[in-house]
C-alpha cells in the first residue's frame, strides 16, 4: 500500500507541477502584455504609397455552405483590381467545387484576377494544396483566408503597410467571432479564443519569443515562405511549423491585434473535437520535429524555454488527465491520513495565475465596452463552466497529443462550418436519422463522468473537502461533453 500511494502521489505531484509551470508561463506573458501591450496598440499605422501586389489564397474543402459568402467577401477587399490575384484553392469532393467553379467564372468575367486551383486528390491536405498553388502566385504578399473568415473591407489597407519593416514576414491579425452569441458552446470558445489572441499573442510579442501564424487571417511575405523550407504536411499544424522555421530563419512575426478578422466558431460539439484533435495532435507533431533545431538554433535561451513550453502546451491536457485519475484514489489516502492535502496548497498559484489571465483578456479587454456589472456577470457565469469543460476535454486531447507524439498518421478532418450566425440560425444537414450511435471515447467519457460522480459522493460521505470543487468540475464536464455528443447525433 505504501508503494502505491507513493506512485499516485508522484504521478499527481508532477502532473501539478507540469500545470503550474505552464500557469506561471501564462502569467508571464500577462505581464508582458499590460506592461508592454498598450504601448505597441497605440503606435501609429505606417502608410504606404506604391501599394504592392497581393494575391489572396483561400483553401477550401467541402465548405457548400460558405463558399459564396467568401468569394464574395474577397471581391468587397478596398483594394486595386489590378493589384490582386485571388486563388480559389478548392480540393472539394461534393457541390462545393461547382459553387466555387461558378463564382470564379462570374467575377472572372468582370475583370478580376481569379482562377480555380482543384486537386483530384488531398495529398497533404491544406499544406499541400496551398505548395501546389505556389508556382501561380503572382504577389509578392500572400494573404490566406479560410473558408469561414470575413476580412473588413480595409484589411488589406491596414495590413501591407508593416511590410516597409525588411524583417517582417508575416502579419498577423485577430480572429473575431461572427457566432459567439449563437450558443453556451460558442461562447465557451470565444472565451478561451480570447485569451490566446491578447494575452498569449500580443504578450509573445512584446517580450520577444517567437509566436505563430494562426492558419489564416493573416499575410505571409512570398520570400519568408521560400526561404523558410515552404508548406510542410507533415503535422498537423502546418501553419505552426513554418511560422517556426520562418522565425528560425529570423524572419519577425508582426501581430496586430487591434485589426479584427471575424470568423465561424464551431456551432457542435463534433466540430469543437475535431478542430481541437487537429491543434493538439499538430501541436505535438510540430513539438517533436521542432524542438531538437529549437535547441540547436542560436536563439538566446530566453527563447528557447519559451518556445519548449510553447510547442508543448498541448501536453498541458495529458497532466490534466493523469492528475484527475490520481486524484480519485489519492482521495482514499487523505481520509486514512497519510496524505497532507495542505501539501499541495502552493500549487493554487495555478488557478490564481488562470483565473488573472482570462479575466483580463476577456473582461478588460475584449468586454471592455460593456458594463462593470455585466462583465462580471459573463466572467462569474462563464470561467467555471468552461474550467470544466477543459477539464474535461482532456481525454479527447491526450488521445491526440500522444499520438502526435507517437508518430501515427491520421487524416486532416475539416472542421464543419454551418454559415451560422444569429441564434436564429439552423443547422443545416443532410440526412436527417434519429439514431444514436456510443462509439467508445463517448462510453469513457460518460464512465469518467460517473467516476468522479462517485468521489463527490465520497468526498461529502467522508468529509474531505480538498478536492471536492475539482471532482465537481469533472463530474460536469464529462457528463456534459456526453450529453453534448448525444444531442449532435439526434439530427433535425
Amino acid at each position: 500500500m505504501a508503494i502505491t500511494k507513493t506512485i499516485i502521489v508522484v504521478i499527481y505531484v508532477f502532473s501539478l507541477s507540469f500545470i503550474a509551470i505552464f500557469c506561471l508561463m501564462q502569467l508571464r506573458l500577462l505581464y508582458y502584455y499590460i506592461r508592454y501591450g498598450s504601448g505597441v496598440k497605440s503606435e501609429i499605422r505606417p502608410t504606404l504609397t506604391d501599394l504592392p501586389f497581393v494575391t489572396i489564397q483561400l483553401p477550401i474543402f467541402n465548405e457548400q455552405l460558405v463558399v459564396n459568402r467568401l468569394i464574395d467577401n474577397m471581391i468587397t477587399l478596398n483594394y486595386p483590381k489590378s493589384l490582386l490575384q485571388i486563388q480559389v484553392i478548392d480540393d472539394s469532393t461534393d457541390h462545393t467545387l461547382e459553387i466555387s467553379r461558378s463564382q470564379v467564372a462570374k467575377y472572372a468575367a468582370q475583370g478580376y484576377d481569379i482562377t480555380l486551383h482543384h486537386r483530384v486528390d488531398r495529398t497533404g491536405y491544406k499544406a499541400g494544396a496551398l505548395k501546389a498553388a505556389m508556382p501561380d502566385v503572382k504577389g509578392e504578399y500572400i494573404a490566406i483566408f479560410d473558408a469561414d473568415f470575413l476580412p473588413d473591407a480595409d484589411f488589406l489597407q491596414e495590413t501591407i503597410p508593416y511590410f516597409q519593416d525588411d524583417q517582417v514576414g508575416v502579419v498577423q491579425t485577430r480572429w473575431g467571432h461572427i457566432n459567439e452569441e449563437y450558443s453556451f458552446l460558442t461562447r465557451l470558445q470565444a472565451f478561451q479564443l480570447n485569451v490566446h489572441f491578447t494575452i498569449e499573442q500580443l504578450g509573445r510579442y512584446t517580450a520577444d519569443f517567437l509566436l505563430q501564424f494562426n492558419g489564416t487571417a493573416g499575410i505571409w511575405r512570398r520570400e519568408t515562405i521560400d526561404t523558410a523550407g515552404g508548406w510542410e504536411a507533415d503535422t498537423l499544424t502546418e501553419d505552426l511549423d513554418l511560422s517556426y522555421r520562418a522565425q528560425m530563419k529570423n524572419w519577425k512575426i508582426k501581430y496586430l491585434e487591434q485589426i479584427e478578422t471575424p470568423a465561424e466558431l464551431p456551432s457542435e460539439i463534433h466540430g469543437l473535437k475535431s478542430q481541437q484533435y487537429r491543434w493538439m495532435k499538430g501541436g505535438a507533431e510540430t513539438a517533436k520535429k521542432l524542438l531538437p533545431k529549437v535547441w540547436r538554433s542560436d536563439l538566446p535561451i530566453r527563447q528557447k524555454i519559451h518556445s519548449t513550453i510553447h510547442l508543448m502546451s498541448s501536453s498541458i491536457f495529458v497532466a490534466i488527465l493523469t492528475l484527475s485519475l490520481s486524484s480519485v484514489p489519492l482521495l482514499y489516502f487523505i481520509d486514512n491520513g497519510s496524505v497532507d492535502p495542505n501539501a499541495f496548497l502552493p500549487f493554487m498559484i495555478s488557478t490564481t495565475a488562470i483565473i488573472a489571465v482570462y479575466f483580463t483578456a476577456n473582461i478588460n479587454i475584449v468586454k471592455k465596452e460593456k458594463s462593470i456589472w455585466y462583465r462580471m456577470f459573463y466572467f462569474l457565469f462563464l470561467f467555471p463552466a468552461f474550467l470544466s469543460i477543459s477539464m474535461a476535454m482532456a481525454f479527447h486531447n491526450s488521445i491526440a497529443v500522444l499520438q502526435g507524439y507517437a508518430g501515427k498518421v491520421t487524416a486532416f478532418i475539416r472542421t464543419p462550418k454551418y454559415a451560422i450566425i444569429n441564434k436564429e440560425d439552423k443547422i443545416k444537414k443532410s440526412n436527417p436519422s434519429h439514431t444514436i450511435k456510443l462509439d467508445g471515447k463517448l462510453l469513457i467519457e460518460l464512465l469518467f463522468g460517473l467516476i468522479f460522480v462517485g468521489a463527490v459522493v465520497y468526498s461529502i460521505v467522508r468529509g474531505i473537502y480538498s478536492l471536492l470543487p475539482m471532482h465537481l468540475a469533472l463530474a460536469g464536464g464529462y457528463l456534459t461533453l456526453f450529453y453534448l455528443g448525444i444531442k449532435q447525433q439526434i439530427k433535425t
